[in-house]
């Protein structure tokens, strides 16, 4: 049930993503069709490609600005933060680290149903105040 269901997000995402990148296509023919003959197809061509990386920036601006983990009060170094700043620190190091997780992953199948179920299970209401 949990994998039929991540399996259908998978899916959903795969689907936007598609519709995304038809749209951006679409966008790109029609930028290019109607600058051709104002500037010539040189230049439209590049006015397109100039357009197109502006909206690459600003998509990357846009998902790396909340990528950013906010810090846990009280506690400075929690795992997630260490495990940024390893990443950062030492990119390679972290690729190594995140492949032989996927080999191990991809070799057990029990480890990454747990993965996945831990990903979808609801969150356990928070303690009563007293």
């Amino acid at each position: 049930m949990i994998f039929r269901k991540f399996v259908g997000l998978v899916a959903a995402f795969a689907a936007i993503a598609a519709a995304a990148v038809m749209c951006t296509v679409a966008l790109a023919f029609a930028v290019y069709a109607a600058l051709r003959d104002v500037v010539g197809p040189a230049w439209a061509a590049a006015a397109e490609a100039g357009a197109m990386a502006l909206v690459a920036l600003i998509v990357a601006l846009a998902v790396t600005r909340k990528a950013r983990p906010k810090p846990v009060k009280g506690d400075a170094q929690n795992l997630t933060a260490k495990l940024v700043e390893l990443a950062r620190e030492r990119p390679l190091v972290a690729a190594g680290a995140v492949a032989a997780a996927a080999a191990v992953v991809i070799k057990n199948p029990r480890i990454l149903t747990a993965i996945i179920a831990a990903a979808f299970a609801p969150r356990p209401p928070p303690p009563p105040k007293r």
